[in-house]
């Protein structure tokens, strides 16, 4: 009985904190909880889309960022990607993932030694995240349910699927870059508190 009751209020819980979100006025208006602004109010998935890899782009540029010149080498253990190798990692799946969406935008030229420098490897991380997003606004809703080749995901997946999948794996590297700041003394730009 008070394993139901328990489950009762959580459900309670869930309902008013999603009618409270549908009440809240679209957009918010404010930061996105230290990780950016609020996503502008969207009527489309398209749009909804776009949203997350802008947002996306931002944390990634910010914590790539983070890292000083210096330490652009610095690996956790020695056998880990340097914090430049994993800046570069996302580079070359970015490129490699949005190339699979058949976008019509050519996609950038990458450097794969690039990871040397911080100022080589941030201009190929915009470079890609600008790629990403020119390919993207080439959708519209329904071209984002089409199937394509799955690559290693199966024999065809969705669009939908495939974008959702990049920008998984770059918040996956976000996390592990996150490590090596906090190794450094550093504080990651999500984590920041005024």
């Amino acid at each position: 009985m008070r394993r139901a009751s328990l489950s009762a209020l959580g459900f309670a819980l869930v309902l008013a904190t999603a009618a409270a979100s549908a009440q809240a006025p679209a957009g918010g208006g404010g930061q996105g909880r230290g990780r950016g602004p609020a996503a502008p109010p969207c009527a489309t998935l398209s749009c909804d889309i776009l949203g997350d890899w802008q947002r996306t782009t931002n944390q990634i540029i910010g914590i790539a960022d983070r890292m000083p010149e210096d330490k652009w080498g610095y690996k956790s253990t020695p056998a880990q990607r340097s914090y430049g190798e994993q800046v570069m990692h996302i580079v070359q799946t970015d490129v490699r993932f949005i190339g699979a969406l058949g976008g019509k935008t050519p996609a950038p030229m990458v450097d794969a030694k690039a990871s040397a420098t911080k100022a080589a490897s941030m201009a190929a991380l915009r470079a890609s995240f600008a790629y990403g997003e020119a390919v993207i606004k080439e959708f519209n809703d329904q071209q984002w349910l089409e199937r394509i080749n799955g690559m290693f995901m199966g024999p065809s997946v969705a669009r939908l699927r495939v974008i959702y999948f990049d920008m998984g794996h770059s918040q996956d590297i976000y996390g592990q870059m996150a490590v090596y700041l906090r190794l450094n003394g550093l504080v990651p730009p999500a984590s920041d508190r005024p």
